[in-house]
C-alpha cells in the first residue's frame, strides 16, 4: 500500500491486479513515462492533494509526472463527506489559521467550481444552553484534547458562530448565521425532535461529485502542461534506485526506473509506508477511519428540508445527515486505524449511524434494507498519541527528507476543502528547491467545467440552446449538471438520440464509452464508482454491470472474456468494500 488512495490493486486475478500480463498492451500514459523516464518532479499519490500540486506545477511550466497505484481519487479522497466547509469545530481546537484558510478556499471553490460546489444551508440542533462553556477552553488550553468531551451548548455555539462569521462572509456575500428557538425551529424542520432548545443555521458548501471535481483538476493540469505534465493511474512506486524511483505498471507487471530532481510523497495515510518502501522510513502519520452510509429513504430526505443537519452526538462526536443526489448521506466515525488494514464500514458503525439519526429525528425509522452504499477511508492525520481523534489537527504540514540524491517532500495531513491552497503551498516549496519562480496563480482560475458555467436561469437556458446540438434539452440540462460546461465535449460525441444504457438509468452507452475513452478508465469499477455516481446512488444489478462493460468494451479493446472478468471483479469489490449486494436491498456481511 504505497502511493495514494486505498483502492486495492486486485484486478482480474484477484491478487496482483494484473490482466493477462503476457498479452496486455501497454497503456499510452505508461508508455509516456517509460519512453522518457524522467522529470523535474515526480508526485507519488493521485488523491486530491497529489493532483492539486500536479496542476500547480504544470501551470508553472515544470516538467512534472504523477503516479497512483490504484485509480485516481480511489481511496482517502473518495471517502469524503461531500462537504466543502470552513470547519467551525476547529475553532474549539484553536486552529484559527486553518479556519481562515478553509473558508477562503470554500468561497473560492463556489466561484471556481460552481458546477460541483454550491452553497448549502447547514443547521445545528442544540439541546442545552450553557454546556461546554468552561470545559471547551479547558480541553484546549490544559488537557489538549485529552479526556471525555462535553456537549456544546447554545452559548458556546453562538460564540463559535460569531467568530466563524468574521472569517466566513466573503465580503458580505455569505449571510450571517441565524439562531432560532424551539418553536421556530420545529416550524422550519417539523420532524426534528421536540427536545431541542434551539437551532443555529449558517452557510457552508456542498460538493456533490468529489471524484469528478478531482478529475477536472487533473485534466486541467494535463492540458496546461502538455507533454511536460504526465499522469498515470495503476502505477506503483515500489522502491528507490540510485537516480530515482522504481515504478511498476500494475496492469502488466512491467517495471522501469524513473529519474526525478525532486520527489513529492502525497500518499495520504500511506505516507510512512511509502517512505519506508523508498528507503526513507518516517513515522509522521496516525490516521483515523471515517465511515459513511448512503440511504434511499424519502422520508428522511424530506425531513432534512434540503439542509445538512450537523450536530454533536451523545458521545461528543460531530456527525452529519446530509441530502445528496436524491439520497441521504450519514456520517461519520473517527476511529484510530491501521493503513495496512482494509477500511470498511462495520456493523457497529451502522448501528451508531442509526442511533444518531434517532437522536434528532426520533419518529423516523431506519433499517438496513434502506442502505444502498457504504464507504470508509482513513484520514491522513498526524500522529496524535493519546489525544482524542476528534481533537487532532486537520491542518497540514510539509516534511523534508531525501531519497538518494533527490530531495523528498512528504505531505502530512490535508483536507478536501483546502486542496488548492495546499497544492499552492507544496508547489511553492518545490519551486524553491528547483530554483524556479511561480508564473501563474490558481486563486481565481476556473476548474474544468466550471469555466463559463451559467449562474442563473436565463444564462442556463441560453447555454442549453447554444450547445444542444439537436439533443433533447432535458438531456443537455442533465449533462450540464453532471459535467459543467465540459458537457459540450460529451454532447459532441453523442448521436442525436443516444442509446439508453441497459439497466443504468440516466446514462447512455455512448456517454459511458466517451468516459472510458477520455478519462483513463482501466477497470469497470473506475467507471461505476468514480467517473459516475451509479454505485453511490444504489440500484446496481449484475445486468447493469454487464451492460456497462459491453458499452465500454469497444473503446478499451476488451474481449468477451475480459468483460466477464471485469463484471465479476466489480461485483466482488462492491460486496467486499462497500457491502453492496447487486439487485438486492440491505448490506452484505463483512468477510
Amino acid at each position: 500500500m504505497l502511493d495514494g488512495d486505498d483502492a486495492e490493486s486486485s484486478q482480474t486475478d484477484g491478487r496482483t491486479g494484473r490482466v493477462n500480463e503476457c498479452t496486455s498492451t501497454e497503456r499510452a500514459d505508461v508508455a509516456a513515462l517509460r519512453e522518457r523516464p524522467g522529470a523535474d518532479v515526480l508526485v507519488i499519490g493521485g488523491g486530491i492533494n497529489g493532483i492539486a500540486v500536479f496542476r500547480e506545477l504544470a501551470l508553472q511550466g515544470v516538467d512534472v509526472a504523477l503516479v497512483e497505484r490504484g485509480d485516481f481519487v480511489s481511496g482517502a479522497s473518495s471517502a469524503s463527506s461531500h462537504m466543502v466547509h470552513g470547519g467551525i469545530r476547529y475553532l474549539e481546537n484553536g486552529e484559527l489559521r486553518l479556519v481562515r484558510e478553509a473558508v477562503q478556499e470554500r468561497n473560492r471553490l463556489t466561484r471556481n467550481a460552481p458546477h460541483y460546489v454550491k452553497p448549502l444551508l447547514t443547521t445545528i440542533p442544540i439541546f442545552s444552553t450553557f454546556s461546554g462553556v468552561l470545559t471547551a477552553p479547558f480541553r484546549l488550553l490544559v488537557t489538549h484534547g485529552r479526556g471525555k468531551p462535553r456537549e456544546r451548548g447554545a452559548l458556546l455555539i453562538k460564540i463559535g458562530l460569531m467568530l466563524y462569521d468574521t472569517f466566513s462572509r466573503g465580503g458580505g456575500r455569505i449571510p450571517r448565521h441565524r439562531f432560532h428557538g424551539r418553536t421556530r425551529s420545529l416550524r422550519d424542520l417539523p420532524r426534528l425532535t421536540p427536545s431541542i432548545k434551539y437551532t443555529a443555521s449558517y452557510f457552508d458548501a456542498s460538493m456533490h461529485s468529489p471524484e469528478r471535481l478531482a478529475l477536472d483538476v487533473l485534466s486541467d493540469g494535463v492540458a496546461a502542461g502538455g507533454d511536460r505534465a504526465r499522469a498515470a493511474n495503476y502505477v506503483s512506486a515500489v522502491g528507490a534506485v540510485p537516480d530515482g524511483i522504481r515504478l511498476r505498471d500494475e496492469v502488466t507487471g512491467a517495471e522501469f526506473d524513473f529519474a526525478a530532481r525532486l520527489v513529492i510523497n502525497a500518499t495520504g495515510p500511506w505516507t510512512d509506508l511509502t517512505n519506508e518502501a523508498l528507503g526513507a522510513p518516517t513515522s509522521f502519520l496516525g490516521g483515523t477511519k471515517g465511515s459513511h452510509i448512503v440511504l434511499d429513504h424519502p422520508e428522511l430526505l424530506d425531513a432534512t428540508g434540503g439542509r445538512e443537519i450537523f450536530f454533536e452526538h451523545s458521545d461528543g462526536r460531530i456527525v452529519l445527515i446530509y441530502p445528496v443526489k436524491g439520497r441521504v448521506l450519514v456520517g461519520t466515525t473517527d476511529i484510530d486505524a491501521d493503513p495496512r488494514e482494509p477500511s470498511r464500514c462495520t456493523d457497529e458503525e451502522v448501528d451508531y449511524f442509526f442511533d444518531l439519526i434517532g437522536h434528532v429525528f426520533p419518529a423516523i425509522r431506519v433499517d438496513r434494507s434502506q442502505i444502498v452504499y457504504t464507504f470508509s477511508g482513513i484520514r491522513p492525520l498526524p500522529r496524535h498519541d493519546d489525544t482524542a481523534p476528534g481533537f487532532v489537527s486537520r491542518d497540514y504540514r510539509i516534511e523534508r527528507g531525501r531519497i538518494g540524491r533527490a530531495p523528498l517532500l512528504s505531505l502530512v495531513g490535508g483536507k478536501w476543502t483546502t486542496f488548492r491552497a495546499l497544492g499552492e503551498h507544496l508547489a511553492d516549496e518545490a519551486l524553491a528547491l528547483l530554483g524556479a519562480e511561480r508564473i501563474a496563480s490558481t486563486r481565481a482560475t476556473p476548474i474544468g467545467g466550471g469555466a463559463g458555467f451559467p449562474s442563473g436561469r436565463a444564462s442556463r437556458r441560453i447555454w442549453i440552446a447554444r450547445h444542444g446540438r439537436g439533443h433533447d434539452p432535458e438531456l443537455v440540462s442533465a449533462l450540464l449538471d453532471r459535467y459543467g460546461t465540459s458537457a459540450a465535449e460529451v454532447l459532441r460525441a453523442l448521436p442525436s438520440v443516444p442509446t439508453d444504457s441497459r439497466d443504468l438509468p440516466g446514462y447512455s452507452d455512448e456517454e459511458l464509452a466517451w468516459l472510458a475513452a477520455q478519462e483513463r478508465v482501466v477497470h469497470l469499477d473506475d467507471l461505476l464508482l468514480r467517473r459516475t455516481s451509479l454505485a453511490f446512488t444504489g440500484g446496481l444489478t449484475r445486468a447493469g454491470l454487464e451492460g456497462a462493460a459491453a458499452a465500454i468494451a469497444p473503446v478499451l479493446g476488451w474481449s468477451a472474456e475480459r468483460c466477464g472478468h471485469e463484471v465479476s471483479r466489480t461485483a466482488e469489490l462492491l460486496r467486499r468494500e462497500h457491502r453492496v449486494i447487486l439487485g438486492e436491498s440491505g448490506i452484505a456481511p463483512l468477510t
